[in-house]
């Protein structure tokens, strides 16, 4: 038997792609395979799947571009008090964000229902079940969303912010801590308030005239 360098023989040494035409013709086989797979799979529907999915990424983007710009033109619009740009930054962050994540979810869960049905699934009993549990959790969780919504209107209304002095639900006191769930109101004596914003039902604001 013939060997080569290193006692390995001629026979096992792999041939370069030129002088083997038929691995040559095998791979060419599967690359057309491939794009003939993807042709038809584009041209039985999936070419309006990518279409969707594309729109749906446009769209979150130039509505993420838009809410920063409303929400900063919003907030630049009102008073200055305590805090400064720095509060203004905050509020601008968080309400942009808030804004944002709702608006990305609502815009993937359509395109992921219209997209379903593109690839044989019938989303009539997934809608069924769907609006049956968001009602479940929409009624376990109702003091937990309010709580959201009224820090979500505190917020974009800007009743008060972190340093002014108010006085919520009979507790008066420094604001510590202000998010979408709960306002942290720390009164003279050094007492820390956790207030639930949806049991906010009356708020003075000292710090402004």
């Amino acid at each position: 038997m013939a060997r080569h360098w290193f006692g390995v023989p001629a026979g096992a040494i792999p041939c370069r792609f030129e002088s083997c035409p038929l691995r040559h013709n095998k791979l060419i086989k599967k690359h057309m395979t491939y794009f003939q797979n993807v042709m038809s799979w584009l041209g039985s529907g999936g070419l309006k799947i990518v279409i969707i999915l594309v729109i749906a990424w446009l769209a979150i983007r130039i509505i993420r571009f838009a809410v920063n710009r409303a929400v900063k033109v919003f907030i630049d619009k009102g008073e200055d008090v305590l805090g400064g740009g720095v509060v203004k930054e905050q509020r601008i962050k968080t309400l942009s964000n808030v804004f944002k994540s709702t608006v990305s979810i609502v815009i993937w869960i359509i395109a992921i229902l219209t997209v379903l049905p593109e690839l044989g699934v019938n989303i009539t009993p997934l809608l069924a079940g769907a609006g049956i549990a968001a009602l479940a959790i929409g009624m376990g969780a109702k003091n937990l969303i309010q709580d959201y919504l009224s820090g979500l209107f505190i917020l974009l209304e800007d009743h008060y912010r972190v340093g002014e002095e108010v006085e919520i639900n009979g507790i008066k006191g420094i604001i510590k801590d202000l998010n979408l769930r709960r306002t942290v109101v720390k009164s003279e004596d050094g007492t820390k308030h956790y207030i639930s914003n949806g049991q906010i039902k009356a708020a003075s604001n000292f710090s402004r005239k």
